[in-house]
């Protein structure tokens, strides 16, 4: 495995909790403490994933996550799809809501559970491998782009959330296969278990809103105690 994870976090025994545990697990593991360092780390190690602390000494790390994200691609030593897991005590649905707007690929409540971290890490580590290797999917009238990740139907752009990518990504992956919850949950989100969480039902159903209204069909289709699948063709 041997990839590079930073770490930016400013609670030390929390850094170290999952420096222990990464490193156990196969990864090289770096930590900043601060927005301003871990942009420099972020320059001069090229991580292949960044956990991310909101609260941070100085300032709010969501100001990492847009300079991050605002970088000019080739013309910089910053890769603006550089995956990013935000981790923050909060966790009320505006905050995650905030992260995901930001262009963050997940957003893990303190206190963390180590099991879970590591499912999600391996899970948008997975789809990040994908994207620079796939063109843009197109499925009757939908097209999604992995790597500005534009999301078009019938031509009409759609502002979706990076979550709401990824789920219309792994839909599209075989738009004739209905995915279970269960499914989802372990390829999208990094879940080992589905647990009580509604998740991939939240995020679903606004990802249908958005998608339908810029189109006369339902293009996110709920199977019945079983999961989704994407529209069938015309």
């Amino acid at each position: 495995m041997n990839q590079t994870l930073l770490i930016v976090e400013d609670d030390e025994s929390t850094a170290e909790f999952l420096t222990d545990n990464l490193v156990a697990d196969g990864f090289r593991v770096a930590v900043a403490s601060g927005a301003a360092e871990g942009l420099r780390q972020i320059e001069v190690r090229h991580p292949a994933l960044v956990l991310l602390d909101l609260t941070l000494d100085d300032g709010s790390g969501l100001v990492l996550l847009d300079r991050v994200r605002a970088a000019e691609g080739l013309t910089s030593r910053i890769d603006p799809e550089l995956p990013v897991i935000v981790i923050s005590g909060r966790g009320s649905d505006a905050d995650r809501v905030r992260s995901f707007d930001r262009g963050a690929d997940d957003h893990i409540q303190k206190p963390l559970a180590y099991g879970e971290v590591l499912g999600r890490i391996r899970a948008v580590l997975r789809r990040s491998a994908g994207r620079p290797q796939r063109g843009v999917v197109r499925y009757a009238g939908l097209s999604l782009d992995p790597v500005t990740r534009l999301v078009c139907v019938d031509g009409t752009p759609v502002h979706v959330s990076a979550m709401e990518f990824a789920l219309l990504q792994r839909l599209a992956d075989r738009p004739e296969k209905v995915y279970t919850k269960g499914e989802l949950l372990r390829d999208v989100w990094g879940y080992l278990s589905m647990g009580k969480t509604r998740t991939v039902d939240a995020h679903a159903c606004r990802l249908r809103r958005k998608l339908d209204a810029v189109s006369e069909r339902r293009w996110i289709v709920n199977v019945r105690g079983i999961g989704y699948r994407l529209t069938d063709p015309l």
